[in-house]
């Protein structure tokens, strides 16, 4: 065979080969098999001040989550880009603040449809673009579409737009919040069992361990709930540990329904505490947490296994505030407000990563970091290059957690339940409110009857538990954070990149208040 037709022919097999197989490989970013497994644990409604690693005075006993911390490394200014469930979850799973989306404020229902489209890049979509397998396991809270009839839910019908449009191979789960109905479990879009009864419970009846009624599954109990989805978690890694060994990693996105209502601790964690149900729950949670790692161990991936635990948003009220503080224990851990809140209390939460090998046991950290820079962590994390859309909100943790540097992240912007706007940088944290922007006082009816200040400006770093309000002492710093925020909403981004739009207009000054008239932002 003449070399010119040898050389054409080699050429055509490498082809042929380049199609059936190379595509696949190189389509999948180039797995590398040092690249870790992931476990992003989101706890619900956990406040900074109810784990040791974050709140060493605390009174409640979290012995995993404080050697998880001993192991890795804990987060003391990490943040939810929300104070509330749903449009932290948003921001967690997109890399992107929740206010860019349709979800202006509030929280979606156990009834709403889907929020996150699926042209919208999330972590699972880049997990899946790695090569990872990926699994979402636990409280979704970000809609799906249930099959409906007259507008009622028709429950022999699959599930459309759940998770595994967001990039997931497979999800367990339930809809919305666990004080939310109906309550069902859906299996990659499958119903696990049909309802078959309506159920119920009051709050004058449980203090701390109501919930709505609703339409609830056979196999659907509400105490088990919590140890039934570390079960699965468990299952999940088991199932998966042979194949991570030989290059296939895996991804699982852990949402908890806890410790948030209902609050139902069972044996041996009921009563444990001595304090209250909540503080029993939050044992537990960290029981089980403990079950989770040592899994990782007992199957020969511990090493290999990036572990991230977090929460969506401050403690809430339902964990009884005045009780524990009676008890010496406080869930904020002396910041200002709690859950819902524009204060950090509101969205100040743990932050806990452990990767044994890759990052230093028992460091900690006081970079400025929010649950959507996860994103752009585990971009890196996995070799990937930063893309137009994906992470418009997200700064990369790496260089904090290998001890090389900062993220880069000098700003943050927070969103409270009631849309009010808080935007941040260096010490200086300007609250786009007359009060709490929440649930706690002065709530925003009440702090404009008393003429508070449109706006209210604190410098953290003398004063954290944002006490006094600087406002009208430093306009100029009012006007530069007000311009800043101003910038990153229109450029639809906050990281370096090409503007892209928000899915809404978004809107975030007070009433009487623009940009040109900021300096008299003191006035009342």
């Amino acid at each position: 065979m003449p070399r010119k037709t040898r050389f054409l022919s080699s050429l055509v097999c490498f082809a042929a080969w380049f199609v059936c197989f190379g595509t696949a490989r190189f389509g999948a970013e180039q797995v590398d098999a040092a690249q870790p497994n992931v476990i992003v644990v989101m706890a619900d409604d956990l406040g900074i001040g109810d784990v040791s690693p974050t709140n060493p005075k605390g009174k409640i006993r979290t012995p995993h989550l404080q050697r998880m911390a001993d192991q890795g490394m804990t987060f003391f200014d990490a943040h939810t880009p929300s104070s509330v469930c749903t449009p932290t979850r948003y921001g967690l799973l997109t890399g992107r603040y929740n206010w860019r989306s349709r979800l202006a404020r509030g929280v979606l229902s156990g009834r709403s449809d889907h929020l996150i489209p699926a042209a919208r890049p999330t972590l699972g979509h880049l997990m899946q673009k790695a090569g990872y397998h990926t699994a979402m396991i636990g409280k979704w809270h970000l809609g799906w579409d249930w099959h409906r009839t007259n507008n009622k839910i028709d429950f022999t019908q699959p599930v459309k737009n759940g998770p595994d449009i967001n990039g997931f191979d497979q999800y367990y789960g339930h809809c919305g919040s666990l004080d939310m109905p109906p309550y069902v479990w859906v299996d990659t879009g499958r119903i696990t069992a049909q309802p078959d009864r309506e159920e119920g419970v009051t709050k004058t009846q449980d203090r701390y361990g109501w919930y709505r009624k609703g339409p609830i599954g056979a196999d659907f109990h509400i105490d088990k709930v919590l140890p039934h989805l570390f079960d699965k978690s468990i299952a999940y890694v088991q199932s998966r540990a042979k194949q991570a060994q030989a290059g296939k990693p895996f991804f699982l996105y852990l949402a908890l329904p806890a410790p948030h209502t209902p609050i139902v601790p069972v044996p041996p964690f009921k009563d444990a505490s001595g304090l209250n149900a909540y503080a029993d729950f939050v044992m537990q949670v960290d029981h089980h947490m403990g079950e989770l790692l040592k899994t990782l161990q007992e199957s020969d991936i511990e090493g290999d296994t990036l572990v991230l635990f977090t929460s969506d948003n401050g403690c809430s009220p339902e964990a009884n505030f005045p009780l524990l503080k009676e008890h010496g224990h406080d869930p904020s851990g002396g910041y200002r407000g709690h859950k819902a809140d524009i204060y950090e209390g509101g969205h100040r939460v743990p932050l806990i990563v452990r990767w044994p090998g890759k990052i230093q046991p028992g460091t900690s950290t006081n970079a400025i970091a929010c649950l959507t820079d996860v994103y752009a962590t585990l971009e890196e994390i996995t070799g990937q290059q930063r893309q137009t859309l994906g992470g418009e909100d997200s700064f990369s943790l790496w260089p904090v957690l290998s001890g090389a540097g900062q993220s880069g992240r000098e700003s943050l912007v927070s969103h409270s339940i009631g849309g009010s706007f808080a935007i941040r940088q260096g010490a200086w944290k300007l609250c786009l409110s007359r009060g709490s922007g929440g649930w706690s006082a002065p709530r925003e009816p009440v702090a404009k009857q008393q003429g508070l200040p449109v706006m209210q400006l604190f410098n953290l770093k003398e004063d954290p538990s944002e006490q006094k309000n600087l406002l009208e002492e430093h306009p100029d710093k009012v006007n530069a954070l007000l311009r800043l925020l101003h910038q990153q909403v229109q450029q639809g981004r906050s990281t370096p990149g090409k503007a892209v739009a928000n899915d809404r207009e978004v809107t975030f000054l007070p009433a009487g208040v623009t940009l040109s008239t900021a300096t008299k932002a003191g006035d009342k």
